[in-house]
């Protein structure tokens, strides 16, 4: 007798076949029809229960969330809406779960209480297809770098330098916090700690993977990063992974075609593998949009919108173009916008990032060509002296998915740009040697995995895209 997965039994042609199976009760009714699930797929099978032949107490265990092994003949089934069913020959409880006490009945739970339960909220329809696509993603992530001729690296989690200036680091320390050892002038002796200096858990892989990059040639990495940033929002975590590839000899314009073709690539596989999730998520996100007012409700179905990406060339605007679009735009002339743009040198937000997408070149867009002063220290600067070589590239319904830059490699143009944003040079010596020996053009760019898992789930909270998210005041689990 073979064992399967549910998935193997819905697609492949095995009827008449004795089987077994294992898996998780969803549901059991008129004390007959068992609706089984195992999370190979969106899908349940039914098993047909012979109940006036099966022991009552054996009957009463099976209930929501029990753990069974079943035995028996697939058959084409005599309901609608499945081809086969299964003619339970035996089933054995593996593990019992109490219908007083179990959390995930089959009814309809908040999103806010599946995340108290987040260690079984993976049983739910929803969350089984977010976690299945994510897998996808990750899979095809790596994929993509490995057809490519990328090598993955593993940068430090923890790290003494901090990539971004953004200063909102978690420390990592051994000293006691109640009473640390002091130097002379009163402050923490870090040189006592574990490390001897101040350490930090990462915000970004990026600076060590340039230095890989420079040797050898393609590298990318793909690993967890921290931000202390004290934010509740539906879109901030304090541990999120990145993705990061960085390409020696390689410029801005690079830089956008790798970008372009492999958030492209990505996209594909899972609308060529994960069919069913995504048909899924999409009725889920049409349900929950009509609840919206019209004006809020998206355009583009769930399945369009990742086709929307896939489909169309993403289109190149510099900056500057883009402010003078969003400046003359009937959302900006009319007061539409929360953030009203009125000159050259604003932070673009969300809302004009989505305008310029969806409603004024109606497909994806790469900004380039950035104001340096709202853009990191290791970005490119351009011959003008006021726009650095970065990109951003702009997403439907969520805004920016990526941002990029090539690399400034001109040591004395870093160094400057260093002393003026107060990074002393002792910090990232190393980073500094790279433009001392055999400094060359090199790109790369990052994506924030869970912004992807995001955009392609159709979720609207990124704490729903991660296993178990740590957020302000909660990191349970």
């Amino acid at each position: 007798m073979m064992s399967y997965t549910v998935s193997q039994l819905l697609t492949q042609d095995i009827t008449f076949q004795p089987i077994e199976i294992k898996g998780w009760v969803r549901t059991f009714r008129a004390n007959r029809f068992i609706a089984l699930n195992d999370g190979s797929t969106i899908n349940n099978i039914q098993c047909v229960v012979d109940f006036e032949n099966t022991d009552e107490a054996l009957l009463k265990r099976i209930t929501t969330g029990a753990a069974v092994h079943i035995k028996g003949d697939l058959v084409e089934s005599q309901g609608k809406g499945q081809k086969v069913e299964i003619q339970v020959s035996s089933i054995v409880i593996l593990g019992d779960s109490d219908p007083d006490e179990y959390p995930i009945q089959p009814k309809k739970h908040t999103f806010e209480f599946l995340r108290e339960n987040a260690h079984l909220r993976t049983r739910t329809n929803t969350f089984s297809a977010v976690m299945r696509l994510r897998s996808s993603l990750s899979f095809a992530v790596h994929k993509y770098f490995n057809e490519n001729g990328f090598y993955y690296m593993h940068t430090p989690i923890i790290t003494g330098s901090d990539a971004e200036g953004a200063g909102e680091m978690f420390s990592v320390s051994s000293l006691d916090a109640k009473n640390p050892p002091l130097d002379d002038e009163g402050h923490v002796d870090y040189k006592q700690d574990f490390f001897g200096k101040e350490t930090n858990l990462t915000v970004s892989g990026q600076l060590e993977a340039e230095t890989y990059a420079m040797s050898l040639g393609k590298v990318y990495t793909f690993g967890p990063t921290f931000r202390a940033e004290n934010s509740n929002t539906t879109r901030h975590l304090a541990e999120f992974w990145m993705i990061e590839p960085e390409v020696a000899f390689m410029d801005l314009a690079g830089n956008m075609d790798l970008a372009e073709d492999f958030m492209k690539s990505v996209l594909s596989y899972v609308l060529e593998h994960n069919r069913e999730d995504l048909e899924f998520l999409e009725t889920r996100l049409l349900n929950e949009e009509k609840t919206k007012p019209q004006a809020e409700r998206s355009e583009m179905s769930l399945i369009e919108k990742i086709k929307f990406v896939v489909d169309n060339n993403f289109k190149r605007v510099s900056y500057t173009e883009a402010i003078d679009i969003l400046r003359n735009c009937k959302p900006n002339k009319k007061k539409k916008f929360k953030y009203i743009i009125e000159e050259w040198g604003a932070d673009l937000q969300s809302e004009h990032e989505r305008f310029l997408v969806e409603k004024h070149f109606k497909c994806p867009v790469i900004l380039f060509d950035y104001p340096a002063n709202i853009k990191a220290f290791y970005m490119r600067l351009n011959e003008d002296g006021k726009t650095v070589r970065a990109m951003d590239i702009l997403f439907p319904g969520i805004g920016e998915m990526v941002g990029g830059s090539q690399r400034e490699e001109r040591l004395e143009v870093l160094k400057e740009k260093m002393k003026a944003l107060d990074i002393p040079e002792e910090e990232l010596w190393w980073y500094l040697d790279l433009r001392k020996y055999g400094t060359a053009v090199h790109s790369g760019f990052g994506l924030g995995f869970e912004r992807l898992v995001m955009f392609t789930t159709g979720m609207g909270n990124i704490r729903d895209v991660i296993p178990y998210p740590r957020t302000p005041q909660n990191a349970e689990f």
